[in-house]
């Protein structure tokens, strides 16, 4: 049996999953790709890339590359926390008939549910 490159390969493979109704792309070689979990970080150095299309669902697949994992810093789970508009501490604080700052602080509670802190505002009243 003849042995085929990499790029026949390639093409065949490609042939054969447009056959089957699938897009395959080869995007190439990324710089770096990075992966964020929620205890952790995946940063993937030179991987190659490959897109594929199932129907409606997008597929990345990411081939090789050096692996570097790292936990989060303080300050970007810092950045991550939820900061209210105003114009969500004006409503609640409306709604629950309460100064903004306790608005405010009632949105951060609940993580920006507004229903929610305008409920635990008011069960704080009575």
């Amino acid at each position: 049996m003849k042995k085929l490159s990499p790029r026949q390969l390639r093409r065949m493979q490609a042939r054969m999953l447009g056959n089957l109704g699938l897009d395959f792309k080869e995007l190439g070689v990324a710089t770096e790709v990075v992966i964020r979990l929620q205890d952790r970080e995946l940063k993937i150095k030179n991987p190659a890339v490959t897109f594929m299309k199932i129907e409606n669902e997008s597929v990345y697949q990411i081939l090789g590359g050096e692996v570097e994992e790292t936990t989060p810093t303080v300050e970007r789970i810092v950045e991550e926390v939820y900061t209210p508009s105003e114009e969500d501490v004006m409503l609640v604080a409306t709604q629950a008939g309460v100064s903004g700052e306790e608005a405010k602080r009632a949105l951060i509670e609940t993580n920006g549910d507004l229903a929610k802190a305008i409920l635990l505002l008011k069960s704080r009243k009575t």
